[in-house]
């Protein structure tokens, strides 16, 4: 029998890390399931900077909000309508923004954005996947347009040693042919970028653009930007080929975009929340590229980047998790599994 409330941890005012009152442990109802939805019990969560961008700058004004877009759990209740998946299924998912987040025990998810947990993986290390894993598929192959297991070329991978950026070394350097540039910047990420696949590292606290001759004098064909997008621009449109093509994940409004138009260089956005934000038709992709991520990941070519777990979610846990994200120090994906 299902119970009437759970445990959440949520925020109720924009408020820095590290004041206490920034993540709070409340008790909420049980959330009820959509005609589509299916209703999870969470058994680990991963933090993302969307988390602390979103803690900080959407201010609830007193109403308890919860966050957490990467999960992995059991389905224990399904809506009306759902068709891809019924109770006792093991699954994990990266939600979405304009609904409750999944730092509860019970999260209600569209399943069209649900794919089975890889098998080989425990929940927390299958937490660590959903967004990161989405954002460099969508980002590689429909706004880069690289042709999976194809290619040719040369790609930028900035912060590869991040959330995403080892997502996205991982993916390019698996299922295309191109040759892998990561940036880091210390001895531990530079390894990490390494570890994760990438041909080459450079610094990105040094100049880029002469890094990038070095390695490939005859230009690179892609940038997958996750961090400094506007700053790097100019070394960007320096190092790309003719018809080169940049994709960014990063947030900026004031983009000098025109260094790029001598070359061509297209520019793209990648915000893996589009498709449930607008509730487009083709939104069942992100359940279908989440398959095929679980289906790699057992086949052994893709691996998680799960690095370091902080234990039971609690907003003690929860706070530590979002100031290791602030830090801009965290290599792979910091999770919390279960609940005290």
């Amino acid at each position: 029998m299902m119970p009437d409330t759970m445990r959440a941890v949520a925020y109720t005012r924009s408020l820095p890390v590290d004041d206490p009152g920034c993540l709070v442990d409340v008790e909420l109802p049980v959330p009820r399931p959509g005609p589509r939805d299916l209703l999870v019990r969470v058994e680990a969560v991963a933090v993302n900077p969307v988390d602390a961008k979103t803690r900080l700058g959407d201010d609830p004004g007193g109403t308890p909000r919860i966050l957490g877009f990467d999960a992995a759990g059991t389905v224990v209740e399904v809506g009306d309508a759902v068709e891809l998946f019924a109770p006792g299924d093991a699954v994990y998912y990266a939600g979405a923004l304009d609904r409750p987040g999944a730092n509860a025990e019970y999260h209600a998810v569209d399943e069209r954005l649900v794919a089975r947990k890889p098998g080989t993986l425990s929940c927390t290390e299958a937490a660590a996947l959903p967004l990161t894993s989405l954002t460099a598929w969508e980002g590689l192959f429909e706004r880069l347009g690289i042709a999976e297991g194809a290619g040719t070329g040369t790609l930028l991978v900035t912060a590869a040693a991040g959330g995403v950026g080892a997502m996205v070394v991982q993916l390019a350097r698996q299922r295309t042919g191109l040759t892998v540039i990561g940036t880091a910047s210390r001895p531990e990420t530079a390894a990490f970028a390494r570890e994760m696949g990438a041909h080459h590292v450079v610094d990105h606290h040094a100049p880029l653009a002469p890094q990038l001759r070095e390695l490939a004098p005859d230009g690179v064909t892609h940038v997958f930007g996750t961090a400094g997008t506007a700053r790097n621009l100019p070394a960007y449109a320096e190092a790309l080929r003719p018809f080169g093509a940049i994709v960014a994940i990063d947030d900026d409004a004031t983009l000098p975009l025109g260094v790029l138009k001598p070359k061509s260089v297209s520019f793209h956005w990648e915000l893996m929340f589009t498709r449930s934000l607008f509730q487009t038709p083709d939104r069942a992709l992100q359940g279908h590229f989440l398959t095929r991520v679980a289906r790699l990941v057992d086949e052994g070519v893709l691996r998680t980047t799960a690095r370091r777990d902080l234990g039971p979610l609690t907003a003690a846990s929860l706070r530590e998790a979002h100031r290791l994200q602030e830090s801009g120090t965290s290599i792979g994906k910091t999770t919390l599994t279960g609940f005290p």
